[in-house]
């Protein structure tokens, strides 16, 4: 399959050297930077530069391609999106904007390919894992979808550092929240809703931001009785936020709030994803919850190439990949793959949910998540603990293991623990 790459950001070049490790892919990424373009060129990637930054430009990179992946920003969607359907070019992207992912359904209805946006995290495998615990319920009451992409060592104000697209970040701190309540379709403000936990002896808050539903809402609705997203932070990063966008009045100057944060919040490679799904509801008369929760730490770059498993992300060469690369990458490789493979529509559009879990959690890209009832690879797996069940299996109590994980104890880590010590990741 010939596919065409657009970014080679973080998330990009991540992308393209998983889908050009596993040999069934002929990838070829464009960007408009020669040197980001280079590392890949010399691993033996296809590269072009351009900025992608006219319609002719786009089409011109479309050309000969089966498909498009486009990691460009959330505001080059719609323009990337319109340019594949005209070309009967298959569309992935990542984004996590509502208006952009609209348009792109409306664009689908006619396309002779198929267009599936949102192929990341969340939106994405957060859609995935809910709406599987959601086919669980005779009577589907309350599903809540927490996520956060965090630094192991906060050590700021903020208590945050930057792993993802700033652009995105800011999106998602801006604009309204779709949400079910009382069975009811909703709109909620971002950075309200504020919650606070505690998972493995760490504190969290969590607060209403855009997108990370996908398109849920419109899925579940008339059979839920509440549906809802929120973002996991360290407590505190709320309140600052509130004081730069609406005490400072930065939410009418998003490019000041970008500069500034890309300016002093550092970057990090020591990150950490959180997923945690729950879902509660009627079975066979009874009141029961069922609990889904992942944590995704980043890979060292140490001899990972040699690493046992199954997950392509284990194989992909010895570089360090951070917790956020690992967990997008990983999920816009496994909806190409299934695609590929003929478990997805073969045109129009595709939601994120009309993918099995099981079926995700048994791709090589998406294996990356560890399997459908433990954690990725053996006990002490270096990046990945986890599980799914019902409230109270011995795999959910404490959050996330057993008492005793080796990696798991105070939030993060044993000190010594080996993905701990000598990892390198970021968000």
């Amino acid at each position: 399959m010939r596919i065409a790459l657009f970014g080679a950001g973080h998330i990009g070049t991540t992308i393209a050297g998983l889908l050009a490790a596993c040999g069934d892919y002929r990838v070829t990424v464009f960007d408009r930077d020669p040197a980001a373009l280079a590392p890949l060129a010399n691993e033996g990637i296809a590269t072009r530069v351009s900025a992608l930054a006219t319609r002719a430009a786009i089409d011109d990179a479309l050309a000969g391609h089966d498909a498009v992946i486009n990691a460009l920003p959330f505001d080059r969607a719609i323009e990337v999106a319109q340019a594949a359907a005209a070309a009967g070019v298959h569309y992935f992207d990542l984004t996590e904007d509502v208006a952009a992912t609209r348009a792109i359904r409306a664009l689908a209805h006619d396309a002779r390919s198929a267009l599936m946006p949102q192929c990341g995290l969340a939106p994405g495998f957060i859609g995935i894992a809910a709406h599987h615990l959601a086919q669980g319920f005779d009577t589907l009451l309350d599903l809540k979808l927490r996520v956060g992409a965090l630094p192991v060592y906060p050590n700021n104000a903020l208590k945050y550092n930057l792993t993802w697209s700033v652009d995105g970040l800011i999106n998602e701190y801006l604009h309204p929240c779709e949400a079910i309540h009382d069975g009811a379709h909703a709109e909620l403000q971002p950075l309200e809703g504020l919650e606070r936990f505690a998972l493995d002896g760490v504190d969290y808050e969590a607060f209403n931001t855009s997108g990370g539903l996908g398109t849920l809402c419109e899925t579940l609705a008339a059979r839920v009785r509440t549906l809802d997203y929120k973002s996991v932070r360290y407590p505190g990063h709320r309140e600052l936020m509130r004081t730069l966008l609406d005490d400072l009045r930065l939410r009418d100057d998003a490019a000041t709030l970008k500069a500034m944060l890309r300016r002093a919040v550092p970057a990090t490679m020591q990150d950490v994803v959180l997923v945690f799904v729950g879902a509660s509801g009627l079975r066979k008369g009874a009141l029961v919850q069922d609990v889904f929760v992942r944590k995704v730490f980043a890979r060292a770059g140490t001899n990972a190439s040699t690493t046992a498993g199954t997950s392509v992300v284990e194989k992909a060469g010895d570089g360090a990949l951070s917790a956020i690369q690992i967990t997008t990458a990983a999920g816009v490789c496994t909806a190409v793959d299934l695609f590929r493979a003929g478990h997805l529509p073969q045109r129009g559009f595709i939601r994120q949910e009309q993918i099995a879990l099981p079926d995700f959690l048994a791709n090589r890209f998406g294996a990356a998540y560890g399997g459908p009832e433990n954690a990725f690879g053996k006990a002490g797996s270096d990046h990945v603990e986890g599980g799914v069940g019902k409230a109270g299996s011995d795999h959910i109590e404490g959050g996330v293991g057993k008492a005793g994980s080796d990696h798991i104890e105070g939030g993060v880590g044993k000190a010594g623990s080996g993905h701990i010590e000598s990892q390198v990741r970021s968000h």
